[in-house]
């Protein structure tokens, strides 16, 4: 798949068939997370890959929204490590541009995930920091729900020209 039709035609996939991800397959979307850009080139990401069954239900209990990692067979954690940054709160964009590679290759290698915030909820923060034994330089940004996708969703075009402005905010 070409990248721009991965980026157009990637949606939210929520339903998983049974189907295991491979660890190869695993590796090649965490190869494309580190792939992203980053302030400094500091690169302060680490990834937490969750295919435990019982971590992922737990999840559910502290994510109120992450009900679809009950079937999922795979989950990926992205963490911003302050120690790590070079320019002071430019974790946020570095974590975020890792997290929408791992959606991005996850569409083209075949498989279906969803983005499930975590920060800045506090509680969500703290209650995935303390599943995961996380220290306090650690910090839970995303949750990316994986799998083989058990659905299809229409796609749509997003494009708004209303939302473009050339050269000032008014014409």
């Amino acid at each position: 798949m070409e990248a721009l039709e991965a980026i157009f035609t990637r949606k939210s996939i929520r339903k998983y068939t049974e189907e295991k991800i491979s660890e190869e397959l695993m590796k090649k979307i965490l190869g494309a997370a580190m792939c992203a850009p980053s302030a400094g080139n500091e690169q302060p990401w680490h990834f937490v890959v969750v295919d435990n069954h019982e971590l992922l239900v737990k999840i559910t209990k502290v994510h109120p929204f992450s009900h679809m990692l009950k079937n999922a067979p795979a989950a990926i954690l992205v963490c911003g490590d302050k120690a790590l940054e070079k320019y002071e709160g430019f974790w946020i964009q570095d974590c975020s541009a890792a997290a929408q590679n791992i959606l991005i290759a996850a569409h083209a290698a075949g498989l279906g995930a969803v983005w499930l915030g975590v920060y800045p909820v506090e509680d969500r923060v703290k209650n995935l920091r303390k599943l995961f034994n996380m220290p306090e330089n650690i910090t839970p940004m995303a949750l990316i729900s994986l799998g083989h996708p058990a659905e299809a969703r229409p796609v749509e075009s997003r494009f708004n020209e209303e939302r473009i402005h050339k050269n000032s905010w008014q014409s």
